[in-house]
């Protein structure tokens, strides 16, 4: 056994001789002294941890020492009755401390338990008691937090057992608090009891036994009561704070001292406001003005000495970081920073600054969010973060849109104006500068506020340039999403179908299927406009045709068929039919024909002459369907969807192409035009 184990055995042993065993004054004043010594290495060690988990052996040290008081308590009592002294120490407190006065020594000890029963004792058992019921409360969350972290793979299996165990600690060492501040409530009540029946009893044996009369008796024992209550009271005050200080500490880098003088320093112009206050004090009231004005003075002089160095540490962050700066521009892997792009940019010239600058009454970077949850509702997808910067290369009122660098799309805007677009029917009254719409390319004219009420009531279409913008940027992103969805992107909407459903993913990926196969499967149903926020229903279509066969194509062809009641909701409205150009039986045999199987696929290979006439023909009903105010749809058989589709794509690729086992038995299709080539 080493020599710490054997000095905490005899520790406790020597608290069991103190209740039992008489101790002489000298080895008395030992232990009070101790006693005093252990509470101040005790709240000197609590000032100074970052953690309660720390200090984690707190809670039973503070068993420990309450019990050694409380022996102490018991000797000190024992030696004052029988003996009329209890030490040097105690003799010390009851007429030095308090000026051998009784009554000031007795007031001093009561203020003493007021402070410690009252305010530090009942503060801290509720902390304790709120600490241990908050931190038992978020023990789920904070395990599924570390079950998240280690799913996503930020944090490996030993971080995440060490933070387990750490919330295990402290929910331990909360409870144990909680428990252990009764200790110290127990201990203050006992304090009171003890000094009265000292007093009491004492006046009886000085006066019975001692032949002392009632005043000496009086003055005897009460003096020498009140210096024990305060040798005893002095270090469970300290106790007791050192119980507050554990826990009402939160974590943070520093100790109580650093945190303390870091906080309540941190605004050196409030030490002016408290100088300023103490110096009117002093000049309106008639406290001594040479105090008044010293305090004010030293306030004054610390918030100066204060904001200094704090003008001082920014320059020497700037200096640092553009030190920093300078050298990430000077070594080789700097370039490698330049190699980033961003997935989706808005830029847009200084006069549409408003636009994004919330101060100006911009809500772009609010629009923006709301984009984003409009895809994730429609298209299934997550749109990754849009980049928003102004470019002085553009003009004042111009923006850009980028897919992965390019400029996709252009635009212009004039912020003090408004859009309107023409119902077919123009209106002269209406005055304003031409332009075009640029999500739909239709014709509108930019109008001033005086002539949007006309305008409305002319049955135009009157948006603001905010709506102009979003739109337009909201239709980008949905003929480019397939552009944006990557590998590591299906990968996380995988991981998050994991969650729901790991059976269906484990049996498609990645034994059946890898994550760029699955990727263009869904990569070419948003081509078309349909949404994969279905992902149960495509990854069960992928499990039961990816084994059969890895023609991409031709399992994304299997998916939309399994996808016909969300395809049959989204190309037609309610309570109507569906309106379709179908394809003359010899437009599909002739592209039957042309399709040519390969290693790598199939593919479409017809003659020029034919190909250009099958395309004339079908632009030519999509334009007559167009004017007609319908959607053009065009229809074909399921086994050459994909090749009209591939033989459509350069010329009509807004236009949907559907097949017949892509609808739902009662949906009523109606031919409103036929693809025929003479």
């Amino acid at each position: 056994m080493g020599a710490r184990d054997l000095s905490v055995l005899l520790g406790v042993i020597l608290i069991v001789i103190m209740l039992i065993i008489p101790l002489p004054p000298l080895l008395l004043d030992f232990l009070i002294l101790t006693n005093i010594s252990l509470a101040l290495i005790i709240i000197l060690v609590a000032m100074n941890t970052r953690e309660p988990l720390q200090f984690s052996i707190f809670p039973t040290l503070l068993l420990l020492v309450t019990l050694f008081r409380l022996g102490l308590n018991v000797s000190t009592t024992r030696a004052i009755l029988a003996n009329g002294d209890a030490g040097n120490v105690i003799e010390t407190f009851g007429h030095f401390v308090v000026g051998g006065n009784a009554l000031v020594g007795f007031v001093v000890f009561i203020i003493l338990i007021v402070i410690q029963f009252i305010v530090i004792t009942k503060g801290a058992e509720r902390v304790s008691e709120v600490g241990a019921r908050f931190t038992l409360d978020a023990m789920p969350g904070k395990q599924m937090s570390i079950d998240a972290d280690l799913n996503a793979g930020m944090i490996s299996d030993a971080e995440a057992k060490e933070r387990r165990e750490k919330i295990e600690k402290e929910a331990d060492f909360y409870g144990s608090m909680d428990g252990a501040s009764k200790f110290v409530k127990g201990d203050a009540i006992a304090g009171i009891i003890i000094v009265l029946i000292n007093i009491i009893f004492g006046i009886i044996v000085g006066m019975m036994q001692m032949g002392m009369d009632f005043g000496t008796a009086v003055s005897t024992f009460t003096l020498l009561t009140i210096g024990d209550g305060l040798v005893s009271q002095i270090p469970a005050l300290l106790i007791s704070t050192a119980t507050g200080i554990v826990v009402t500490r939160a974590a943070s880098d520093g100790n109580l001292s650093h945190d303390v003088t870091k906080q309540l320093f941190a605004y050196p112009k409030m030490l002016y406001v408290a100088a300023g206050t103490i110096f009117l004090l002093g000049v309106v009231t008639p406290i001594t003005k040479t105090l008044t004005f010293l305090i004010a003075g030293i306030l004054a002089f610390g918030g100066y000495q204060l904001s200094r160095q704090e003008q001082k540490t920014v320059m020497e962050q700037e200096s640092d970081h553009e030190e920093e700066e300078t050298d990430d521009m000077k070594s080789p892997e700097s370039v490698v920073n330049l190699l980033q792009i961003d997935p989706i940019e808005f830029e847009f010239g200084y006069g549409l600054i408003p636009l994004a600058d919330a101060n100006q009454g911009g809500d772009l970077l609010d629009r923006v969010v709301m984009i984003r949850r409009q895809m994730a509702l429609e298209l299934g997808m997550v749109v990754p973060v849009i980049r928003i910067r102004d470019n002085i290369q553009l003009q004042p009122n111009e923006y850009t849109i980028k897919i992965k660098g390019n400029e996709i799309a252009r635009g212009e805007l004039l912020l003090d104006h408004y859009m309107a677009m023409s119902p077919g029917v123009e209106d002269e009254s209406i005055i304003g500068i031409d332009t075009v719409e640029p999500a739909f390319g239709m014709p509108a004219l930019w109008i001033g506020e005086e002539m949007k009420e006309q305008a409305e009531l002319s049955g135009y279409t009157v948006v603001d340039p905010p709506s102009v913008v979003s739109t337009h940027l909201t239709e980008v992103i949905k003929r480019h999403a397939h552009e944006l969805l990557g590998r590591q992107e299906t990968k996380q909407l995988v991981d998050h179908l994991k969650e729901s459903y790991p059976a269906l993913v484990e049996e498609v990926t990645p034994n059946t299927l890898s994550i760029g196969e699955i990727q263009k499967v869904l990569t070419k149903l948003l081509k078309e406009g349909i949404s994969i926020r279905n992902l149960p229903v495509i990854f069960e279509t992928l499990a039961d045709y990816g084994q059969m066969t890895k023609d991409m194509d031709l399992v994304t062809e299997y998916v939309r068929q399994a996808l016909s009641r969300q395809i049959s909701k989204q190309f037609i409205s309610p309570g109507e039919p569906l309106y379709v150009i179908t394809l003359a039986g010899a437009v599909e045999k002739a592209i039957a024909d042309g399709v040519q199987q390969t290693e790598h696929g199939n593919f479409v290979s017809m003659d020029p002459n034919m190909s250009q006439k099958i395309l004339e023909a079908a632009a030519s009903e999509t334009d007559r369907l167009a004017q007609m105010g319908q959607v053009p749809i065009i229809l074909c058989s399921p086994a050459v969807r994909m090749y009209v589709r591939q033989l459509f794509e350069r010329y009509l690729a807004h236009v949907p192409i559907l097949s017949y086992n892509e609808l739902e038995p009662d949906v009523e299709v109606q031919s409103v035009g036929v693809v025929n080539v003479d």
